[in-house]
């Protein structure tokens, strides 16, 4: 083999050269005369690419799988390999257009039908990923991943019932499948489906301790309030899924500039939560000291949303049908100085871009409320109340303490429209709570306590949000089971962001969720006026509406216990003179605090991304930050 790879390696390198060069008939002609002299040679060349893969050189791969291409047309495991490494690199298109190759050579081979299903997803083509699923589980019945993938494409379809299926056919094929049972339990919870749950939460527990490849960190953060299991999740996920790439080598130092360049990376500038809470954000940044720049690599959604945040930023770059590789190679040639990922590990984030190293200082920032786990994220933004010093060490990165974590958009309109109850199905009198959380982070033991707060006040009834009909059934269901009429459950669906806001102003409080705390949903709530009790406990997510009623001169809002928690609401509920009160301070702190004050945050991000930037020209490691 050593003699062989000698031999070949001049040649290979001249074809690889001709194939870089876009000389594509030179490169064919010149492994077609090493072919032609040495037919064996071939299995050298290709066993030369799979090592390249194999130890991380995908780029290096990747050339050499492509030159290989070009003499040998008709063997189905060339694209495919192409395709894998496309799809490593978190270039989709390309990958599915191999992972087709390798079909129309092959047409049933069962791992490139579910690699170009999965592609498939990964563009959101959704209803034909899931064509080929099927073909692919037609062929091989026992196919455990095809099972999986499936399922993730039925749960991004809002087909949850039949993800869940999928889900559980992958663990009785393959019990020890990667990821599943995080993505089982997940779905479950979206639909409040609690069978079980204590069993399987302990289980995905006990193998994240283990070092087990189990959960999305994401998931995780609704289902427990462990900061250790959330570090320790989050290392593991992006140690498989997004390590450390060093292909493009250190970032050069370069000349201080006039103007900060800041880069924010999301899936998420359209109607979206993040994008109401930031567009004020990049509005007010001072154009005169910071050049920012935007990278989105989500779907244009045409929605005022949209058009208002292209119009924020310096530069507003859509970079959707870019891979990671070619998104981080546009950040430096964009020499951007901080760049911020918007997402961490939520639904639509690119965690494999910031792995290339975009920027010499790169930063997590509101999307993902947890460490990213990643020695490539220097620093996360927290407040006091969010990250306490002494957990800190539930955190990879170093900690940026603004006086307020989270971003607000002052400028947010609510709806004129006067909502009556009875259009609502709420009843004309008696004590209304709601919860507009999404419904994955509704957890068995809260729900137990709001079936008490209702029990305890007669008459009340408790507005929430469905986001599907399953979960509707469920939490009716689970009330039953409480003692709970499923007449004092009123759910309210989706309707416009203006009208949403106004529709708080028929309710008396908000309950939030825990261990994963409302955040928009809170900010929402707080901005209409309506008040939010919360429960706080050890990690980032069960702290976030703790940070939000501290920045707005609520504390008293914030209990400890589920205990405290419950007291607290039934106290409120009966005391309407002390409710009265909280929102008239509501109303009276909601312009003269920080936590909609859009300006001052926007200063002390500033503030921060200045002494970010001055640790890094000054050669200092990052370091926490606290700006006062």
């Amino acid at each position: 083999m050593t003699i062989m790879n000698t031999q070949l390696q001049p040649a290979l390198q001249h074809a690889i050269q001709f194939f870089k060069d876009g000389d594509f008939s030179k490169a064919e002609i010149v492994l077609n005369e090493v072919f032609t002299i040495d037919p064996n040679s071939a299995h050298t060349v290709y066993g030369m690419a799979i090592n390249c893969a194999e130890n991380g050189r995908l780029k290096e791969a990747l050339e050499i799988f492509e030159c290989l291409h070009l003499t040998i047309k008709n063997e189905a495991q060339i694209p495919y390999n192409i395709g894998c490494l496309y799809a490593m690199q978190g270039d989709y298109v390309s990958a599915s257009k191999n992972f087709y190759k390798a079909l129309t050579i092959s047409p049933d081979d069962a791992a490139s039908l579910v690699n170009y299903a999965s592609a498939l997803h990964e563009l959101k083509r959704f209803e034909e990923a899931i064509s080929y699923f099927d073909k692919a589980l037609h062929l091989e019945p026992h196919f455990a991943q095809a099972w999986c993938n499936k399922g993730n494409t039925l749960r991004a379809l809002k087909r949850y019932d039949e993800a869940i299926a999928h889900y559980d056919k992958a663990i009785n094929l393959k019990p020890d499948m990667d990821w599943v049972y995080g993505d089982l339990l997940h779905t479950k919870m979206k639909i409040c489906s609690w069978s079980g749950f204590a069993e399987s939460l302990k289980s995905i527990s006990e193998k994240v301790v283990v070092n087990e490849k189990v959960a999305n960190p994401f998931w995780l953060l609704a289902m427990n309030d462990d900061a250790w299991l959330h570090k320790n999740s989050a290392k593991i996920y992006v140690q498989s899924q997004f390590p450390s790439n060093s292909v493009l080598g250190q970032i050069l130092a370069r000349p201080k500039s006039q103007k900060i360049r800041v880069g924010y990376f999301s899936a998420d500038f359209r109607h979206h939560a993040v994008s109401f809470l930031t567009a004020g954000l990049y509005e007010h940044h001072d154009k005169n000291k910071f050049e920012i720049i935007a990278f989105s690599f989500g779907v244009d959604d045409k929605s005022p949303m949209r058009l208002r945040l292209s119009r924020a930023f310096n530069q507003f770059i859509d970079v959707s049908n870019m891979s990671d590789l070619e998104i981080a190679e546009l950040s430096r040639t964009l020499q951007i100085d901080i760049a911020v990922d918007l997402g961490g590990f939520t639904n639509g984030s690119r965690t494999g871009i910031f792995s290339h190293r975009v920027a010499p200082i790169q930063a997590s920032y509101i999307g993902y409320l947890g460490t990213m786990g990643a020695e490539y994220y220097d620093y996360l933004f927290a407040d006091k109340i969010i990250i306490p010093v002494e957990f800190q060490k539930f955190y990879s990165e170093k900690i940026v303490y603004l006086p307020s974590y989270q971003a607000n958009d002052n400028g947010r309109m609510i709806s004129d429209r006067e909502f009556i109850r009875s259009e609502l199905g709420l009843a004309e009198k008696g004590f209304v709570f709601c919860c507009f959380n999404n419904n994955y982070k509704f957890s068995p033991s809260m729900f137990d306590c709001w079936m008490r707060i209702l029990t305890a006040v007669e008459g009340s009834t408790l507005f929430l949000y469905a986001e599907n009909e399953w979960s509707k059934a469920n939490l009716i269901y689970e009330a039953g089971l409480r003692g709970i009429d499923s007449a004092r459950l009123i759910f309210g669906g989706h309707i416009p962001a203006e009208e949403y806001l106004a529709r708080y102003l028929v309710c008396d409080l908000f309950l939030d969720t825990f261990p994963y705390n409302a955040g928009t949903t809170a900010s929402d709530a707080l901005w209409a006026g309506l008040p939010v009790l919360t429960l706080t406990g050890q990690s980032f997510a069960s702290r976030i509406a703790a940070s939000l009623l501290s920045a707005i001169g609520l504390p008293e809002l914030i209990t400890s216990t589920q205990a405290q928690y419950e007291a607290l609401a039934i106290e409120l509920a009966m005391n309407l003179q002390k409710l009265e009160n909280i929102k008239w301070r509501l109303a009276k702190n909601r312009m003269t605090t920080t936590l909609f004050d859009t300006r001052c945050f926007t200063k002390n991000i500033e503030t921060a991304y200045i002494e970010m930037y001055g640790r890094y020209y000054a050669g200092l490691e990052p370091e926490h930050i606290f700006i006062v």
